[in-house]
């Protein structure tokens, strides 16, 4: 039975998710084609907008992890907010002169704010039940859904608001999204640490970490998020390269965004069932057919399926890392834990965005796609690795 408390905090961090994901998807779309006007023909940097994202949303977990330690979830949620819509204003300035530093430099700090905001899948686990953990993640990024349409849709109507300048008006757009998220997350009820939990350190981090379920755990989204990244962030480009308008390159992304989060409906239903595992494991076998797919042509409906399955074995792969992660702290580890774990995952995340646009410029978006096998290898190996460590020694403890 769902407490009062868990479904009003699902009801507020999943309408917050769903903005913050508008944003996100927004930013995605707008972001690399505002890099190519200011670049010319020299692509090499396109995709350097979406990693200073990604570099700040790897900076801002820490922060954040500390900030919500010492002030609670609600004030450390509030706070990104305010970083968010701050960076955003620095990258709608930056348009006019066409200053491609400047407004780097606001997708960076607009990263931040994404750092605070990854915390809302953790916040709602903070007072769920156990038995009700994976359901209650998966629910809230299952929210994020709104923004494959939102965000895609939003970029269509605010990009020519501004005649002289285009994706002005997205820039505004994402303002108010970012300060809209600071209003809503007020409404949380989540209890703060408490004095015997915050005075208690736990276990050294470097601990928690070399065990195998939190190893596990972090290659699952890492790699997840790095194969799905590497495609992501130049399909826009591929996209104008094969001569597609900009509503088809929305609507690939927006069926993309679909991908990533509408399977949150039922992926904390199938972890239960199944086990975090498998559901990895699932999420490793769509991310190799996503690659295929890609690999077999270049009409629409390559883009569009590969790009759906894409986001789909990332939803299998991420969540099952995430609940996964939920496993291995106590509640007085769990800010170290989880800041750790997204600033490694959004560190690979940056670095896999800068060598997508170079690979891409250097040799094509064939080399973009094969370059994510490897690496979908290493996700399936290291779940099939752990089921096998699991079943040779399922009384072992993982550390002490």
């Amino acid at each position: 039975m769902v407490s009062k408390r868990d479904a009003r905090n699902i009801l507020v961090l999943s309408i917050c998710q769903a903005i913050f994901n508008s944003s996100r998807g927004l930013m995605f779309l707008a972001a690399t084609l505002v890099a190519a006007n200011m670049l010319g023909d020299d692509l090499r940097l396109v995709t350097a907008p979406i990693t200073a994202m990604l570099v700040g949303t790897a900076l801002g977990t820490l922060p954040a992890a500390y900030v919500m330690r010492l002030w609670g979830r609600k004030a450390g949620f509030v706070l990104g907010s305010l970083i968010g819509a701050v960076g955003c204003w620095i990258a709608y300035i930056s348009l006019p002169g066409n200053d491609f530093i400047l407004f780097n430099s606001g997708i960076f700090i607009f990263g931040i704010y994404s750092g605070f905001s990854q915390q809302y899948r953790f916040a709602v686990a903070d007072a769920a039940p156990p038995d009700f953990k994976a359901k209650a993640i998966s629910l809230v990024l299952a929210a994020s859904v709104v923004g494959a349409f939102v965000g895609p849709e939003t970029a269509k109507l605010t990009r020519g608001l501004f005649a002289d300048v285009e994706f002005s008006g997205s820039m505004l757009a994402l303002i108010g999204f970012s300060l809209a998220t600071g209003l809503i997350v007020l409404f949380i009820d989540i209890p703060r640490l408490s004095r015997q939990e915050y005075e208690d350190k736990g276990r050294p981090l470097s601990i928690i970490m070399r065990q195998p379920t939190f190893v596990v755990a972090f290659i699952a989204a890492a790699i997840g998020y790095v194969a799905m990244n590497l495609l992501m962030t130049t399909t826009p480009i591929a996209m104008r390269g094969s001569s597609f308008n900009f509503n088809d390159t929305a609507f690939v992304i927006e069926w993309h965004v679909v991908g990533m989060f509408a399977p949150g409906f039922f992926t904390g239903h199938l972890i239960s069932r199944f086990g975090h595992i498998r559901i990895i494991l699932a999420g490793g076998v769509m991310l190799l057919t996503a690659v295929a797919f890609a690999l077999s042509g270049i009409a629409l409906a390559n883009f569009w399926i590969s790009m759906f399955l894409l986001g789909a074995g990332w939803n299998f792969a991420f969540t099952g890392g995430t609940t996964l992660l939920t496993d291995v702290h106590t509640p007085s580890e769990r800010n170290k834990v989880q800041g750790a774990y997204d600033f490694g995952v959004f560190a690979c995340m940056a670095a896999s965005s800068l060598f997508s646009g170079t690979i891409y410029h250097l040799f094509g978006w064939t080399w973009v796609n094969l370059a994510a096998l490897p690496l979908i290898g290493i996700l399936i190996i290291a779940a099939a690795w752990l089921a096998l460590y699991r079943r040779r020694a399922p009384l072992a403890p993982e550390s002490s």
